[in-house]
């Protein structure tokens, strides 16, 4: 028996070769599908979108944290790992700007937040190969928030720095005192091509022999001294006779010499005072000399920072002459009444030869080189003048007693100001000499905690450019002494500009050079970065600049000293060194403007 046929079904023909699998289907399909979805199911459906989304931008930054931290972990064993320069850079975070100081902080001990870094295999396998090949030791490498560094890349950053003032100072201003890299052009102080002279030595020691040899040219061809021209005596004698002499020294090329006896000839009037005490100013053509317009006076700094110069400068070309007017200032110095308790007042009067504006003490402007030249007199003429040691050491003891105090809330130790039996918590940075000055004083056998005080110095003043928004350090510093203050520094407005200054980089140099703590050289790198983010002209040079507090615009002032070159680059570039005998300390001493002299020989 058959079952009947079934008519319960449609029959469809299809036609063509079907396109509902297109996009345009698939859209339409969706759509239909969501339409015929109730509101509620609607409503649920965007609710769980929205929610999702939230958890997802609310987790991102803890998730990308995470392997950002991974990658930070792998860059720095590379970095330590690798015998040369990691060039590859971690991006960083740009940290929102406070209107305040921040706390007391140490830059190179935050965390870069910074994306992945890939480094190609090859650029590693060619380094060691290349230490192999040429059998050095490897380079020390260090990282500088996310950026592997060698210090012979430190030491190539600091020459790309003296070329780029270099280039701006040789386009705008050859020949001149002064560059002004913002408006191109040039400043003058005494016509005497200050910059150029001041940055010779400099230029030896970084090994850079083509801008050398055309500054000598200069020299040779274009410098006289024969002008018209009044100039201060002790400027001339820092920069320009303290300059040539060093780099006779360096060089053995008697050119420098000869300018040296020429300058030095000339400033000799100064010295034909009633007292003996020298007047500020001379006229090198005339060979007249006068004091300042408005006083009779002379600052104690500059009477008693001529010294190591014109010493030598007898020393080498036997005539005594020099160093007897000198050596005269400074016995002088040493039995005049009105010290407290070897601190000196900051004026002298040149008729009289006694101290005025007695009561006040300080150890930065008008004073500071004073303290600084007896330590180093004594360690140029072999340690032998114990009346120079005797007026050191008595000095230190002065500053431990009146002027040594700790700030608030931090304890950082620093050195202020005595008016009047008054104490006030101001600190130049000119100040930030003496770490240094502690330090090669306990290196040539004074008392071991001359360092210790060294050490604490140099952290209140790496915390003076630390602790600013642009990392750069003011001229002047309040410090705060009472319980309960927020922060250890202010800063008045008119003390918040910078001018390229030298005496932080100059102690770390030494700091660094006797204890071999990595630390300053870190410091160090670190200041030199924020020189090129907030002074380099685009155009050549470096400017200084009206307020270290505003990172957003730093207001240039248009001005390179020029003991940029000749002091501040010449010390990071010896701070970077890891060559003992580049300009040993046990065969040089330096004179305030960075300028090397000889030790004398025991036997004279």
């Amino acid at each position: 028996m058959h079952s009947p046929q079934r008519k319960d079904f449609v029959s469809l023909t299809f036609t063509g070769s079907g396109n509902y699998n297109s996009k345009q289907w698939r859209r339409k399909s969706c759509w239909r599908k969501w339409k015929q979805l109730s509101r509620l199911q609607r409503n649920l459906i965007l609710f769980a979108v929205a929610l999702m989304l939230v958890c997802g931008i609310a987790t991102y930054p803890t998730v990308t944290e995470h392997f950002r931290g991974k990658a930070s972990k792998k860059i720095k064993l590379l970095c330590t790992s690798l015998p040369l320069t990691c060039l590859l850079l971690q991006k960083q975070k740009r940290a929102p700007h406070k209107r305040g100081p921040p706390g007391l902080q140490n830059r190179l001990q935050k965390k870069g937040s910074g994306s992945d870094i890939q480094v190609e295999e090859n650029q590693i396998q060619e380094a060691k190969k290349a230490d192999k090949e040429e059998g050095e030791k490897p380079l020390m490498v260090a990282t500088y928030l996310g950026v592997c560094v060698s210090e012979f890349d430190r030491l190539e950053a600091v020459r790309d720095a003296f070329r780029h003032a270099w280039k701006g100072y040789k386009e705008f201003a050859w020949g001149h005192d002064e560059l002004r890299p913002i408006s191109k052009s040039y400043g003058e102080w005494f016509g005497l091509g200050l910059t150029l002279i001041d940055a010779l030595d400099t230029m030896w020691i970084l090994n850079l022999k083509e801008e050398f040899e055309e500054a000598k040219t200069w020299v040779s061809t274009e410098l006289s001294f024969n002008k018209n021209v009044d100039v201060n005596l002790f400027e001339s004698t820092i920069r320009i006779l303290g300059g040539l002499l060093s780099t006779y020294h360096l060089t053995g090329d008697t050119l420098f010499l000869d300018k040296a006896k020429d300058i030095g000839t000339r400033l000799m009037p100064a010295f034909n005072t009633p007292s003996k005490i020298p007047y500020s100013d001379v006229n090198i053509g005339k060979g007249t000399a006068h004091p300042p317009r408005w006083t009779s006076d002379s600052t104690v700094a500059e009477v008693t920072s001529i010294q190591l110069e014109f010493r030598e400068l007898s020393r080498l070309t036997q005539d005594t002459r020099y160093r007897a007017a000198v050596d005269e200032v400074m016995q002088k110095v040493h039995k005049l009444e009105g010290k407290q308790d070897g601190l000196v007042p900051m004026f002298i009067n040149t008729n009289s030869g006694q101290f005025t504006h007695l009561g006040v003490f300080t150890l930065g402007a008008r004073a500071d080189s004073y303290y600084e030249y007896l330590l180093k007199q004594w360690i140029q003429g072999g340690q032998k003048e114990t009346e120079l040691l005797e007026d050191y050491l008595q000095a230190l003891e002065g500053v431990k007693k009146n002027l040594l105090k700790k700030s608030s809330p931090n304890s950082l130790t620093f050195v202020g100001e005595l008016s009047h039996g008054q104490f006030s918590p101001k600190m130049d940075h000119l100040v930030c000499f003496l770490p240094g000055t502690l330090a090669l004083g306990a290196h040539h056998g004074l008392p071991a905690d001359h360092m210790e005080l060294a050490k604490q110095l140099m952290e209140t003043c790496y915390q003076m450019y630390a602790q600013m928004e642009t990392g750069l350090s003011p001229e002047i510093v309040h410090f705060n002494m009472h319980e309960g203050s927020i922060r250890d520094v202010d800063v008045k407005l008119a003390d918040r500009h910078n001018l390229l200054r030298p005496e932080t980089v100059e102690s770390l140099f030494y700091l660094y050079r006797f204890t071999k703590d990595r630390k300053y050289r870190d410091w160090g790198w670190e200041i030199l970065q924020n020189f090129n983010k907030y002074t380099k002209v685009s155009t050549g040079g470096y400017t200084s600049i009206n307020n270290v507090r505003d990172p957003e615009y730093p207001s240039p002032r248009d001005k390179m000293e020029s003991f940029f070159l000749g002091e501040t680059l010449k010390y990071f570039y010896l701070l970077f060194s890891d060559d003992p005998e580049l300009i040993s300390l046990d065969k040089y001493v330096f004179n305030t403007e960075a300028h090397p002299l000889p030790i004398w020989p025991s036997a004279e």
